[in-house]
């Protein structure tokens, strides 16, 4: 934690006249009026977790302005001239619906311009996953997207792609970030140079996006048949209304209705309480509008659409939301299905997941006879993954627990749109074989076993919530518990030491992936415990999963057991 003094001296390098006036005038008042504001200003420097730089907007060293998104560019641009030489290497760039996204976006093309890269922006907000597939197709040596994903209205962020579409990871991460804090000041930051080295992204780049969606179809005779289908489809006031209708109607779903009222951009996100589709109350209205319409299927993206949530009509006509486990394991069982059907499922293919998502995908996979890895959280870690393994295997599908999915490898991150298609591909198959898709998972989990999640998170902001949530890790590192709800503890991971450890034997075997700050709890009887920190939120967040084997006549007696076994998991944690 910086001193007084140092917290001074940071703040007082924002008065000269590198920054606005507006900015100036700003942190002047925090120096007289509000020393508890000014040090949660400028106490640290923003940095990447799993999901880039994210930060509530405002001025300082640990907030969202234009001077820490043309310093990160400064930096970023820097490290690409170390990695990829001299030359007038392309950079895309895209942003959100959020405020000051489209002025951020902007801050960052000048820098990168002005350092002599042809840089690629969106003309207007597009999805996250389209920037991705830009880098991919344009031959890009990187790349940039403006969002907070779904954080709340007071967030933005600053995500950056390496040269194969993903976001950057060890050690560019660390490298980026040693670039920018190299820099003295915003004098070492160029900017207003002549605009001629941006270039506006258009109709072609749509185009190109919307032809790989097409692609990703298995089925086409499924779609054909069932093109009515009822969706209703919420974008949230996000990116997702740009692409992600046209994505469908381009498949061939005709009868796709999209939520007027949330179609709007609006970066307050005035109609939900928060815009994350990971929330049951962000697709109620999209709900209200399938039932007075009649429509079976509701789909819902975040803001920046790469993620998206689903809710379904179950044989009463009762809507049912399905969480990102299940609706993983459905796109896996879907797609590896169809593919061994169709015998189009590419040679050497493998599936792949982060470690807090549920086994079943891996027990679907099995059954395929494919490997199925496990990654760290983060999608970049399951772009690493694809990237490692390239001309030797085959990437098929994956996905995480907070509901991002990837199908096939064009777009190297999480992507709302096109797992919305596939999605809606399922729900057709679903349709025509006379079940809906809570059947379509009923009959999974008979086959694999039923396997049920959730989540618990612990909100801790400003510097005391960090070091809240420092302190209940290393509690839980330090006196690991050797029971957790009545269930014995059968086994002990730690990320961050990478080492597994069998209680009963005190065998130990390493754990091959990065470090992290992760811990995992094995229980007799198959349940598993995941602790870790958020990289994009202030949050603690612990993950939990059990499972039984199970037949129909008593699927929803075990149901109910292994709910109420969550429900006792949940609350040890929440006591903490």
């Amino acid at each position: 934690m910086s001193t007084t003094t140092e917290l001074q001296s940071k703040a007082s390098a924002w008065l000269s006249e590198d920054y606005d006036e507006a900015t100036r005038a700003e942190v002047e008042r925090l120096m007289k009026e509000a020393p508890g504001e000014l040090e949660e200003a400028f106490h640290t420097t923003l940095k990447f977790g799993t999901g880039g730089m994210r930060g509530v907007m405002g001025v300082g060293t640990n907030r969202m302005n234009r001077y820490t998104v043309a310093r990160s560019t400064q930096g970023f641009a820097n490290y690409l001239r170390r990695a990829f030489g001299e030359g007038e290497h392309r950079v895309a760039i895209a942003y959100d619906c959020r405020h000051n996204s489209a002025s951020f976006a902007a801050e960052a093309a000048d820098v990168l311009a002005s350092n002599g890269f042809r840089v690629l922006l969106s003309p207007e907000l597009r999805p996250t996953p389209y920037l991705s597939h830009v880098v991919r197709q344009k031959g890009c040596k990187g790349g940039i997207v403006i969002t907070a994903s779904h954080n709340p209205p007071e967030y933005n962020g600053y995500k950056v792609y390496w040269e194969d579409g993903a976001q950057i990871t060890a050690p560019h991460d660390a490298a980026i970030i040693a670039e920018v804090e190299a820099l003295s000041g915003m004098k070492e930051v160029q900017r207003g140079l002549p605009e001629d080295r941006i270039e506006k992204l258009g109709i072609d780049d749509d185009e190109a996006f919307l032809q790989m969606i097409e692609a990703n179809v298995i089925d086409r005779d499924v779609i054909h048949q069932a093109a009515n289908l009822g969706i209703v489809y919420t974008p949230l006031h996000g990116t997702g209304v740009t692409l992600l209708p046209k994505a469908l109607e381009r498949i061939g779903f005709t009868n796709v209705y999209v939520v007027e009222e949330q179609a709007a951009i609006d970066g307050d996100f005035p109609t939900v309480k928060s815009p994350n589709p990971e929330e049951a109350e962000a697709l109620s209205m999209a709900i209200e509008h399938a039932k007075s319409k009649g429509r079976t299927l509701v789909l819902g993206t975040d803001p920046d659409t790469d993620r998206v949530g689903i809710a379904v009509a179950d044989a009463d006509g009762e809507f049912q939301l399905l969480n990102g486990n299940d609706t993983g394991v459905l796109l896996t069982w879907y797609q590896l299905m169809q593919q061994t059907r169709l015998n189009v499922l590419p040679q050497n293919a493998f599936v792949a997941k982060t470690i807090v998502t549920t086994p079943l995908i891996a027990r679907i996979a099995e059954k395929f006879q494919l490997p199925c890895y496990d990654t760290l959280t983060g999608f970049k870690h399951i772009a690493a993954l694809i990237r490692e393994k390239e001309g030797q295997e085959t990437f098929v599908t994956g996905g995480e627990e907070s509901y991002g999915y990837m199908i096939g490898d064009a777009v190297r991150d999480k992507d709302g749109v096109a797992a919305a298609a596939m999605i809606c591909e399922m729900a057709a198959y679903a349709e025509l074989s006379g079940m809906t898709l809570p059947d379509l998972l009923r009959t999974v989990h008979c086959e694999f076993g039923l396997y049920r999640e959730s989540l618990v998170s612990l909100k801790k902001q400003g510097i005391n919530g960090a070091k809240q949530i420092k302190e209940m890790m290393d509690h839980l590192r330090q006196y690991p518990p050797r029971e957790i709800a009545g269930l014995k503890v059968v086994a002990q991971s730690d990320f961050l030491q990478r080492v597994k450890v069998i209680l009963d034997t005190q065998a130990v075997s390493p754990i091959d992936l990065p470090e992290s700050n992760v811990l995992q709890f094995e229980l007799d009887g198959g349940a598993v415990v995941t602790a870790r920190p958020s990289g994009t939120e202030p949050k603690i967040k612990f993950y939990f999963s059990v499972n039984e084997q199970v037949t129909s006549e008593m699927y929803r007696e075990t149901y109910r057991k292994l709910e109420k076994t969550l429900k006792h998991l949940e609350e040890h944690f929440l006591s903490l």
